[in-house]
């Protein structure tokens, strides 16, 4: 049977069909932690840390957004989760009351509507709370949105991705195909993999089918983000969605990157013996880090639990894309200028939320772009220490992605609106487009910032495109069914630069990211003199044949005074 993701305690383990009652824990002082390792599980004994403290300014800064003048709360934004099991849901299961703070829309089985009583889990009703608790306090990060659970129930000796992607599927299209981000807590070991010698590609069969999942339904996967030795890696590997990571409290702050992760090139042993889980070539996994130490969750039946893992983390990422999601249909139907309905697109969330992550912690005088937190990683390190920031070829930190999640930059970093290559653009904003992807076409775009850029200021500019699967559809009826496949079409290569406003010569470039073997581009640069600059996006090597190539770019910049 596959591990959960986070390693839960015992009085966890998915065991049986029906939901097995575990010990009543109340709020104290101390409570029982199990520590995430890869070699067992660890009692602590720690200092609750509720779930308030991971959505508020200790942690992501989301609560600030649920009250007067945000008002963002998820309300109508459907998301979604898929697990080994589900919530509890009112009406359905005998264990949850109708005064249960974690309601969920709809659950699901595969594809099919939810048995009573079964495969009711506390694992995904932990996950679950993260996202929509609506418990006074325990808030969870979007507490008004509509949660769609599907459970794809328990594991046998074989693979279960032809289950776990039909699953994907039936959540994506609930709410009427409207389904904006689903969150896996949850993976599969590379040991079941029926692919002789499997390796992290991108090309075992949950992975293709989660690339194709994003691209066809217009949904974002925020994947929880281990790789290891023996682990869950699958689908870390994909292209199209948000790996994350943990970070746990130091000072009272979410700053550090918590030691029990296993990212792109993983230091902890895991599993003795067990070959190296990592993405083949250079392509690293994580894109984000998130609160997941000490996290206060709600089990089905409303008690509470402390735990960790990257489990808790990941849907700490898809309850702020809820939130940025009633943004943008807040802004399109108010007429807003500058919101077109494009801003929907997961391809603008994974920008977004990933330009406006927390690196370097500003001192006030706003040059690092008002950013709330140094973040550390397992050396003590924080990104400006990293390769990434060092070379052009690495758009991303092998432990912390692009940095901390943050749900308030991110709201700040979304509100100015889209602004194409067409006209000179302000400091801060982002913009959906497309590139001629025509064989033999040269296609670039220019993103000129209007004001010269403060000179000692950083900018952060994030590129995101998305690989091309295909449904290998037997019965052409545009859904996955069993027994079908993927095809990889494979990946175009995009470039993005950072360059003086008169200059069309890239080898004068301020700076690049210029990655071969990534679906994402990231610049964070200090601006060497004030003066005027651009971006520019370069479809650099075409590889599939789609006629046009759609990529989404945010930038955050500090203009002149």
């Amino acid at each position: 049977m596959a591990k959960w993701r986070g390693w839960q305690g015992p009085e966890h383990s998915f065991k049986a069909q029906k939901f097995r009652s575990f010990p009543r824990q109340k709020p104290v002082a101390k409570a029982l932690l199990w520590a995430a390792g890869m070699g067992g599980l660890v009692p602590l004994a720690l200092p609750v840390l509720a779930l308030t403290e991971s959505v508020g300014p200790q942690g992501i800064d989301a609560r600030r957004l649920h009250t007067p003048p945000y008002n963002l709360t998820g309300e109508k934004i459907a998301i979604g989760q898929v697990e080994i099991g589900r919530p509890s849901q009112f009406g359905i299961d005998k264990v949850a009351t109708e005064n249960l703070p974690v309601s969920v829309r709809r659950v699901l089985l595969i594809d099919e509507a939810a048995n009573p009583n079964e495969y009711v889990d506390g694992h995904a009703a932990n996950v679950a709370s993260v996202m929509i608790s609506q418990d006074k306090l325990h808030t969870g990060v979007a507490p008004e949105a509509l949660l769609y659970s599907g459970a794809v129930g328990p594991l046998g000796d074989t693979s279960a991705q032809p289950e776990e992607c039909l699953a994907a599927q039936a959540v994506a299209l609930e709410n009427g195909g409207d389904v904006r981000a689903i969150n896996f807590s949850f993976g599969e070991p590379l040991g079941r993999d029926p692919r002789p010698s499997p390796v992290l590609d991108g090309n075992a069969l949950l992975t293709q089918c989660i690339d194709w999942s994003a691209r066809v339904h217009d949904t974002l996967y925020v994947i929880a983000g281990n790789q290891g030795r023996g682990g869950i890696p699958i689908p870390t590997d994909n292209f199209n969605g948000i790996n994350v990571a943990y970070s746990r409290q130091v000072n009272g702050e979410f700053n550090r990157i918590d030691s029990s992760n296993l990212g792109s090139e993983p230091t902890i042993a895991g599993r003795q013996g067990a070959p190296l889980e990592t993405n083949v070539g250079p392509r690293r996994s994580i894109s984000i880090v998130a609160p997941g130490n000490g996290i206060e969750l709600i089990d089905p039946d409303g008690q509470l639990r402390t735990s960790s893992g990257s489990s808790f983390a990941s849907p700490h990422v898809a309850g702020t894309i809820a939130l940025m999601q009633q943004l943008v249909d807040r802004q399109f139907r108010a007429g807003a200028p500058n919101w077109p309905l494009a801003g929907r697109h997961p391809m603008v969330m994974k920008a977004v939320l990933l330009n406006s992550a927390d690196k370097i912690k500003d001192s006030g005088d706003g040059l690092n772009l008002g950013m709330s937190r140094t973040l550390l990683d397992n050396a003590g390190q924080s990104w400006l220490e990293s390769d990434a920031y060092q070379d052009p070829k690495i758009p991303l930190h092998k432990d912390l992605g692009t940095g901390h999640l943050n749900a308030y930059r991110a709201y700040q970093q979304l509100l100015p609106g889209a602004f194409g290559p067409a006209e000179a653009v302000p400091a801060i904003g982002w913009n959906m487009t497309e590139l001629d992807s025509a064989a033999g076409a040269t296609t670039v775009h220019d993103y000129a910032f209007k004001s010269p850029l403060q000179g000692g200021s950083f900018l952060s500019a994030t590129l995101a495109w998305e690989r091309v699967v295909e449904l290998a559809d037997a019965n052409q009826n545009g859904l996955y069914d069993r027994g079908e496949s993927f095809t990889d079409q494979g990946l175009n290569d995009l470039n993005l630069y950072l360059m003086p406003a008169d200059s069309d010569d890239i080898s004068q470039s301020v700076w690049s990211s210029v990655s071969e073997v990534d679906s994402v581009e990231h610049i964070f640069y200090q601006i060497p003199a004030t003066g005027r600059y651009k971006l520019r996006v370069i479809a650099q090597q075409q590889v599939h044949n789609e006629p046009t190539q759609p990529y989404a770019l945010a930038w955050w910049t500090v203009s002149a005074p």
